[in-house]
């Protein structure tokens, strides 16, 4: 029973790092979102010619289709959050149901 208690305390663990890192990777991704809807509504404004940077280099870029790949990229950003959410909300679930085994252990 002891090694048992142990093992479910070593998961435990694992599972509340392992959610701080996603809490990590989910701020940055929303950060990169924010920058993103940030990025098409300045787009939307702009009057005149627009600019892409591409490394070290701004080129001149058609309007259009730079919305049109920010959009993409909000996409595949806001995507990546959403995952993130259902894996959040699974290891919370399972390190709830751990805490509740380990407590009844030490009892």
């Amino acid at each position: 029973m002891e090694k048992e208690l142990e093992e479910n305390i070593k998961e435990l663990q694992l599972l509340e790092q392992n959610l701080s890192n996603l809490l990590f990777q989910k701020q940055a991704f929303q950060l990169e979102l924010n920058e993103l809807s940030s990025a098409v509504s300045e787009l939307d404004d702009s009057k005149g010619d627009v600019f892409k940077i591409l490394g070290n280099v701004m080129i001149k870029s058609n309007k259009e289709k730079l919305k049109k790949e920010l959009n993409e990229k909000k996409d595949i950003v806001d995507l990546r959050v959403k995952n993130i959410e259902k894996q959040d909300k699974m290891l919370q679930d399972r390190v709830e149901e751990l805490r509740k085994v380990v407590l009844k252990g030490m009892k």
